[in-house]
């Protein structure tokens, strides 16, 4: 994706089984370096030992919010390891919410001086509703000393855990059990929790409608849970089906002994795990989102062959580094093997080239928009001048800012007498509020677009987008988000291609939540969002809508 915007957080956890088995520090280190993509703004850890020594600290904490938090996190566990823990416990931190301090950083802890009432959580979450709980846990005479939703949840949990050990509950798990069945039900929103307590127990847990990932590997030696499948398989050098996909609204328990358990948390749910992340932002080493991009880039392949009226031998293929590879690579396959190219050659290659060094770092405004159309490097000479259409693939346009002042007049300096950019997602109308942080709706170019067809002066605050967004077609959007994009200046022509709605669920069959395209919210804090949404823009504010 050309524009930058917030992702997911990334959670592991690591339960050694059997003592000695593997080096735990290292593997934490790997199942977070492997998850590296999902965290830029922190990154912290807690490993704990199942047999502390008196007068020493049972756990060590670690955190960074660097420039280069990861980087430090790795060093400090290097530095500071030790032979006797047993559990580890690891975050890397987005900001979608609050500031970029350390002390926003998970695992948050919940400390006591009983080991039992101890407890650390960390999360790949975001909620609709954090303020209702903010003052919700205020009114029950708490006095919260942050306004993190990490903090807020962990230090819920504790007490809840404490409320159900008073009510005369013996057994740890159940206690553990019961309080994530009280806590759980009351946050709106999506989560993979992960989390430990003093005296050995661990959980990991996701929303009931899986909208966050979340997988973990049980074996002889250890219990891990991770957000991505690759990252396990990459640290414990494992096969794809030894890996197994946390089932949502079920807790994965493991006992101070190690042994493993489940528990139903939440009652069952339509699946609607977010497709959006498989299309863009998780990473495509993991076999099934591998072939769900190829195929998302297949399904392309026929609409973009009619928008360039199957002039293939004066059309060149090509697409922005990195994320719509795999997506590009399938495009490709479905005009060869599908027999669409009907034998003839097809011309493709790398024109892009994002510059990961670049920085903007000059003060006068024009220089400095001149260096940010060099954030890219491009390919000269595979294009010909005033003859050829080139078509870019990318993986979905957000905002389309990058588009706009960076790639396409780079792109255009090659002199193609048009410019098709092929989105492998659908137009992205509607805000999100469950991780990926794109909740105003004034910064979205396709809704945008769809204002500007509409007529701005028929959107008031009780329109339903879903019926206007019915009103058009997406080649009718694709044409305006087109023009919104193309620079002044531009010489070539451009147009946009999207894909559509049913061809995504089509390539992505697991991952039915779909709700940046159609509206369509797996919870009512969504809906609640949307409606928010459409206020701010329409009073002209800007900010979150959650």
């Amino acid at each position: 994706m050309s524009d930058a915007i917030k992702h997911e957080c990334a959670v592991a956890l690591l339960v050694l089984r059997t003592r000695g088995a593997v080096d735990g520090a290292t593997k934490l280190s790997l199942l977070l370096e492997k998850q590296h993509n999902r965290g830029q703004d922190g990154a912290g850890a807690v490993t704990l030992s199942l047999c502390p020594e008196l007068g020493r600290p049972a756990y060590t904490e670690l955190k960074s919010a660097s420039d280069s938090p990861l980087a430090d996190l790795l060093g400090m566990i290097a530095r500071r390891r030790k032979m006797d823990e047993s559990i580890f416990l690891g975050h890397l931190r987005y900001a979608t919410y609050g500031k970029g301090d350390v002390g926003f950083c998970h695992p948050f802890v919940h400390k006591s001086a009983r080991l039992s009432r101890m407890l650390f959580l960390a999360g790949n979450f975001n909620l609709t509703n954090t303020r209702e709980l903010f003052d919700a846990y205020v009114r029950m005479g708490k006095f919260p000393e942050s306004e993190a939703d990490g903090y807020l949840i962990c230090e819920w949990l504790a007490s809840t855990m404490l409320q159900v050990e008073m009510e005369g509950e013996k057994d740890r798990g159940r206690i553990l059990v019961e309080a994530l069945k009280r806590l759980l039900p009351k946050l709106d929103g999506a989560f993979t929790l992960c989390g430990m307590t003093g005296d050995g127990w661990s959980f990991a847990v996701r929303d009931s409608h899986g909208i966050r990932p979340g997988f973990c590997l049980v074996n002889h030696d250890v219990a891990v849970v991770a957000s991505e499948r690759p990252a396990i398989q990459a640290a414990f050098n494992c096969r794809t089906e030894d890996v197994a996909e946390l089932q949502p609204g079920v807790a994965l328990l493991i006992s101070p002994t190690g042994v493993v358990d489940h528990a139903r948390i939440l009652p069952e749910a339509e699946r609607r795990s977010c497709v959006f992340e498989r299309i863009y932002f998780s990473r495509a080493n993991d076999a099934d989102i591998h072939r769900e991009r190829l195929a998302l880039g297949g399904a392309l392949a026929k609409p973009v062959l009619r928008a360039i009226d199957y002039d293939l031998p004066h059309t060149f293929f090509s697409y922005i580094p990195n994320s719509a590879q795999i997506a590009f690579h399938g495009m490709l396959q479905a005009l060869w093997t599908e027999g669409l190219a009907e034998g003839r050659p097809v011309r493709f290659g790398q024109i892009a080239v994002k510059d990961a060094k670049f920085r903007t770092f000059i003060a006068d405004a024009a220089a400095r928009r001149e260096f940010y159309q060099h954030v890219y490097d491009v390919t000269y000479g595979l294009v010909t001048p005033g003859v050829d259409t080139l078509v870019v693939l990318d993986d979905s346009i957000v905002r389309g800012n990058t588009m706009k002042n960076a790639i396409l007049p780079m792109l255009d300096r090659l002199g193609p007498k048009r410019i098709i950019i092929a989105s492998s997602a659908p137009p992205i109308l509607f805000p999100d509020c469950y991780g990926i942080d794109m909740s105003t709706l004034g910064e979205l170019v396709a809704f945008r677009a769809l204002v500007n067809l509409a007529g701005r002066d028929t959107i008031t605050k009780d329109t339903d987008l879903r019926q206007l967004v019915a009103r058009f077609s997406t080649e009718e959007i694709a044409a305006e988000v087109a023009r919104l994009i193309t620079p002044a200046d531009m010489k070539a022509k451009v147009d946009v291609v999207f894909q559509t709605v049913a061809d995504m669920h089509a390539a992505c069959p697991t991952s039915a939540g779909d709700w940046c395209f159609t509206g369509n919210y797996p919870t009512p804090g969504g809906t609640r969002v949307l409606a928010r949404a459409l206020e701010n823009y329409l009073a002209d504010r800007d900010g979150r809508s959650y």
